[in-house]
């Protein structure tokens, strides 16, 4: 078989290597741009996003899905599959935050987001949750599927750049509500304290799903396998060894967590500006963020990344054979992802981010606001899988 066959021709409209190249030559393009910015870090932070696109795309590494099957399905391979991701990834975050001085000699850096959480962050992470599974996908999720063709996700993706904005004007409403402060469990515990913690959290979620699955099945969903690394598919180990080297190289390279979300909101604001709405004198806008609204989009390392997980996963889905956009997407399809996006980028300023930035981050972190943004949007996208199974959207 040749070459062009293997990597398939995508009914004829969209030749999978000229869709690679233009992978390629935009991942190429993206350096070249952030350069100036950034220098060589902003381009690291550009090829570690392509990373994620990548991985996330071949391993179809979802928190969306995930949610959705273990509350509909009772089917937990996928959430299980999470709760080794979290470990993977904080073996090496939490000693990198804990003792990280010493890497700044390299000119690496440790830092994390050890945050507050309130009423404010659990209505934002409820909406989140709800707006997910409307939305077909999360922060990654959305953008992987963009970068792998998906036309219904860039209407979702066009909704959520909507929502984070409508969000950052909002906002100031929210404040003054009770919360919690902030809780680290490195600090509090030290690093080996905390690295047992999270195992033994995510040890028992792992056990309880395997216990929801085998009692509603009487057995183990089959893991996925393996196929050629390149053109994937790739099984669930995998694509944690992928996730946990992007988060860890995230902090190492911009000294924070991997973020996504705030990249929409700052999308949102540039485009309103160019419009003629004044967002700068939003209290959200105003310090350092004015500054990010009126700099060049490449010198924000968030919307790097994000560029990257696009052409990533646009690359991925090429070596595949699989990048196959259409059109047809009927008006019921439409209107959930306008919904489920504008839900989710609300529901993302109120709650420091998604999945990535709030969740993952905030576990990745030591943060407690993690876990706590975990259970609520949780809760909220088990009401909409609930609610969409009831009434057949």
């Amino acid at each position: 078989m040749s070459n062009t066959a293997q990597m398939g021709i995508n009914n004829g409209v969209f030749p999978a290597r000229n869709v690679l190249a233009m992978a390629l030559l935009a991942i190429a393009l993206t350096c070249l741009a952030t350069y100036p910015h950034g220098g060589l870090r902003y381009v690291i932070a550009v090829l570690i996003g392509v990373v994620a696109g990548f991985g996330l795309y071949h391993a179809a590494f979802g928190f969306t899905a995930a949610w959705r099957r273990i509350v509909i399905e009772k089917r937990g391979q996928g959430l299980r599959a999470q709760m080794l991701l979290l470990v993977a990834a904080c073996l090496f975050t939490y000693p990198l935050i804990a003792y990280g001085g010493p890497f700044a000699d390299y000119g690496l850096r440790s830092g994390a987001w050890v945050l507050p959480f309130g009423v404010t962050a659990m209505i934002g992470a409820f909406v989140f949750g709800m707006g997910m599974q409307l939305g077909g996908g999360c922060g990654s999720g959305t953008l992987f599927t963009v970068g792998g063709g998906s036309a219904r996700m860039v209407i979702t993706l066009a909704a959520f750049i909507a929502g984070s904005l409508i969000g950052t004007w909002n906002l100031p409403a929210w404040r003054g509500l009770p919360r919690i402060e902030s809780f680290s469990l490195i600090k509090e515990f030290g690093a080996v304290g905390a690295v047992i913690t999270i195992v033994l959290i995510t040890g028992s979620i792992w056990l309880i799903s395997r216990h929801v699955e085998l009692r509603a099945h009487g057995d183990l969903e089959a893991p996925r396998q393996s196929g050629d690394w390149l053109r994937g598919p790739w099984s669930h180990t995998l694509g944690i060894i992928a996730l946990a080297f992007v988060s860890v190289a995230t902090i190492l390279t911009l000294g924070r967590p991997w973020g996504i979300t705030s990249g929409f909101a700052l999308w949102g604001a540039k485009i309103a500006n160019f419009s003629g709405v004044d967002v700068l004198n939003w209290p959200y806008w105003s310090g350092g963020r004015a500054a990010a609204v009126e700099r060049s989009v490449f010198a924000n390392s968030t919307s790097i990344m994000n560029f990257g997980i696009i052409f990533g996963a646009m690359a991925a889905a090429a070596l595949a054979g699989k990048f196959s956009p259409t059109l047809r997407i009927g008006w019921k399809n439409a209107a959930t992802a306008v919904i489920g996006g504008l839900l989710m980028g609300y529901g993302a300023r109120l709650a420091y981010g998604c999945n990535i930035g709030a969740y993952l981050g905030g576990i990745v972190s030591g943060s407690l606001h993690g876990w706590l943004w975990g259970i609520f949007a949780f809760g909220g996208s088990a009401l909409m899988s609930n609610l969409k199974l009831k009434f057949t959207w």
